[in-house]
């Protein structure tokens, strides 16, 4: 063999391992978590979407649909869970929520947030990102509840409820469903929270609103709602937020996250259709408050169904919704007479069922899920049910024995929880 030969094989030899060794860490490089500018910029948006839909979107919903004798109390209650649950959170709730740990619970590893660094990534985004994003729904979901038993449930005993249903049903969901529990083994899809929110909070509310009893006057005349543009101001905040809610639940600023808002946007404009219809055809009048109803059953039922559904199935899963939570709050509830006031149950729990199993039949091709979705949808949607319930009877029983009992009594329901409860007037 020639010399001048065999020296150039030898030279492209160490040539190729050179360059081999030099990208090993290159490679070991690339694939560690890299910070995105842009997804984090999305997420950050969508934090502050998902707390305007509490503050001031739920409290303007309810608060003017309550008589304005009450008013106040529902913006009382819903600034308080916010500051009960933000702290709650930090506290131990993120560690037991995301923390690795069994089917139900994860560790108490990260209580105060003692691992969080400045540098600390969830994906693509900061982790104190992630965590105030994921705040944003521990503050929505128990404000949910009050709907259910507004206008005559003690203050104290709001307080008491919705903080051991919160550590008793929200945090243990949110852990089977997102941190690696039950629903994750199972390979149940809930992309923003049909069972860890809406589900859960409307099983909740119905379990309370039957414990606590129905207001007075409930079934012999109308309890007409004081504020209507309120009403209607707070819907659309709500569905303003809600692309929040489902496109940042992708996690970033991707594909996922477009598809997420399409469909949101579509399930909710059937919704709204729907509803109006129904009134239309039924008692000849569309109103206000239905087709905001109906923007908001529309909002539930495709929450978690927004990351992995077609455009064809938002529309059908809008429109079912929005019949079910319509039979729920005008006929369901009157002849069964319980006095879900808002209509917690009738919108988010029929809509978040509705919409958690839909989730199972309408999946857009080329989106990875095992076999025998939809009787892993069915079987979350059980096990949701019966936890929720459970829990919520637990805690509501503790509250009571805690307050001398959930209800107000006779003459401050008269009066209003404004001024018995909270001293103030909503209005001269």
């Amino acid at each position: 063999m020639n010399p001048n030969t065999r020296s150039l094989r030898w030279k492209w030899l160490i040539s190729a391992m050179v360059l081999l060794l030099s990208s090993v860490p290159l490679l070991a490089q690339e694939a560690e978590p890299q910070l995105d500018t842009g997804d984090t910029a999305w997420m950050l948006t969508s934090t502050v979407l998902v707390l305007l839909m509490t503050l001031p979107g739920l409290f303007l919903f309810y608060g003017g649909l309550v008589r304005r004798k009450n008013v106040l109390s529902v913006l009382v209650q819903c600034f308080a869970i916010a500051g009960i649950m933000s702290l709650l959170w930090v506290a131990f709730g993120y560690s037991l929520a995301a923390g690795e740990g069994g089917r139900f619970f994860g560790n108490m590893d990260n209580l105060m947030l003692k691992n969080l660094t400045a540098e600390g990534l969830v994906g693509t985004i900061p982790e104190s990102v992630f965590i105030t994003f994921q705040m944003t729904f521990i503050i929505i979901t128990p404000a949910l509840i009050v709907g259910a038993f507004a206008e005559r449930m003690k203050f104290t005993a709001v307080l008491i409820f919705v903080t051991l249903w919160t550590i008793g049903s929200y945090i243990p969901v949110w852990h089977m469903a997102w941190g690696g529990g039950l629903f994750a083994q199972w390979g149940v899809i809930d992309f923003a929270g049909g069972t860890v929110v809406h589900i859960n909070a409307g099983i909740a509310g119905l379990v309370a609103c039957i414990m606590v009893g129905k207001r007075k006057g409930f079934g012999s005349a109308p309890l007409m709602p004081h504020s209507v543009p309120f009403t209607a101001i707070g819907a659309a905040l709500l569905w303003v937020g809600w692309f929040g809610f489902n496109a940042g639940s992708a996690g970033g600023a991707g594909s996922s996250a477009g598809m997420a808002m399409l469909v949101t946007q579509v399930a909710t404009a059937a919704g709204v259709i729907t509803w109006m219809a129904l009134e239309w055809i039924i008692s000849k009048k569309p109103t206000a408050v239905g087709v905001a109803t109906g923007a908001v059953a529309g909002l539930v039922a495709i929450t978690p169904a927004s990351g992995s559904t077609t455009v064809l199935g938002a529309i059908v899963i809008g429109v079912l919704s929005s019949l079910a939570g319509y039979y729920f709050a005008t006929v369901v509830k009157h002849k069964l007479k319980y006095d879900d006031s808002l209509d917690v149950f009738g919108v988010h729990g029929i809509g978040g069922i509705i919409g958690a199993i839909l989730t199972g039949v309408f999946i857009r091709e080329g989106y990875e899920h095992g076999d025998g979705q939809l009787m892993k949808q069915v079987l979350s949607v059980l096990v949701t049910i019966g936890w929720s319930a459970g829990v919520s009877v637990i805690a509501l029983f503790i509250a009571k024995l805690c307050c001398g009992g959930l209800r107000i009594d006779e003459r401050a329901e008269e009066q209003g929880l404004d001024t018995t409860a909270h001293g103030e007037n909503a209005y001269d």
